[in-house]
């Protein structure tokens, strides 16, 4: 790639999430948004890049990568389409709508030596991001348990797939990243009010590959927006809010209790409380610079193919599990 030249990008989709993406594509250091397919238009007429209908008509503008903010049950034809034509890809998470599709990308991206990435945002929300770097220094010691809570009001842009795959797929990437296990097993239940094929709530137990346990709740049928992720260990909680991207720590107390029915009432005694003063940047924005950077071959951080593969195969057996009503081993090769 010739020094100093912009990367020309392209982007898929005009969507809730796809204009978000062209916005910071607009302004993104080192980067020209050079092209956006979507069928319908620029609706808005506030683009300043050219929309047009079709993926051929992107690939002949000259891109050097493109973000994929289409509907997941086209991830596949797309991102296969442009692996095929030599063109670098962030796919909006999911990656794909099943394992099978998701492994066809995998293995479509690196056979063709292609840098590919997919949009896991949550993964670079301020708060997650100390709270990993504050459990990889043992501030918690041992984690026995993550509970996330992911809910909101139904979003009617989504048709596709299920709450399992549009919001849940959020909670088993970051779990997984942030305590750097992976899932060993899931248990779970699902329901549908919604009146739609796919499913719109979900509960989840499951068990990471060192025994911890974790619990995902996570519906599109609360008026209530809640974005929590509590992580509990020997030392106290972390609970980080990603609506705000607050991240407070509630200590072990340290000093005992001489009042004897709080003492016997309360089990682990409470300690200090901390809300830690973090820089807040736009989560989308350093998703973006991050996958800017591996396309250019620098030193990023972005989640690759394989890890949004291991989500979906994570998803997957939740369905399993509720569609069985069984308790769903997941290998750690993610085959079964």
């Amino acid at each position: 790639m010739t020094a100093g030249r912009k990367l020309r990008a392209g982007l898929i989709g005009l969507g809730a999430m796809g204009r978000n993406h062209a916005r910071v594509l607009s302004g993104l250091d080192g980067v020209e948004l050079v092209g956006i397919v979507d069928p319908a238009g620029d609706v808005t007429g506030t683009l300043r890049a050219p929309v047009v209908p079709e993926l051929a008509d992107l690939l002949a503008m000259g891109i050097d990568y493109a973000v994929v903010a289409c509907p997941t049950a086209l991830h596949e034809r797309i991102g296969l389409e442009l692996a095929g034509n030599g063109v670098c890809a962030l796919i909006e998470k999911p990656l794909a709508q099943s394992v099978e599709a998701a492994t066809k990308l995998v293995e479509a991206f690196e056979s063709a030596g292609l840098v590919a990435g997919v949009g896991h945002i949550e993964r670079y929300n301020p708060a997650l991001q100390s709270l990993r770097t504050r459990l990889e220094a043992g501030e918690l010691g041992e984690v026995f348990q993550v509970v996330t809570r992911r809910q909101g009001p139904f979003p009617h842009r989504i048709a596709d797939v299920g709450v399992v795959m549009d919001l849940a797929t959020h909670d088993i990437d970051l779990t997984a990243w942030v305590t750097g296990q992976e899932y060993s097993s899931v248990a779970a239940r699902t329901v549908s009010r919604s009146g739609r094929l796919h499913e719109d709530m979900v509960s989840v137990v499951g068990q990471l590959s060192d025994g911890t346990m974790v619990n995902h709740l996570v519906n599109w049928l609360s008026p209530l927006k809640e974005r929590s992720t509590v992580i509990t260990g020997d030392r106290g909680c972390f609970v980080a809010d990603t609506l705000t991207a607050d991240l407070t720590f509630y200590a072990n107390g340290a000093i005992d209790t001489e009042w004897e029915a709080l003492r016997a009432f309360r089990g682990v005694a409470e300690g200090d409380m901390v809300r830690f003063a973090i820089p807040k940047r736009e989560p989308l924005l350093v998703e973006h610079e991050r996958f800017r950077d591996a396309v250019e071959g620098k030193e990023n951080d972005i989640v690759t193919l394989r890890q949004g593969l291991r989500t979906v195969e994570v998803a997957d057996a939740v369905l399993r599990s509720a569609a069985g009503g069984s308790v769903v081993s997941i290998p750690a090769d993610g085959q079964g």
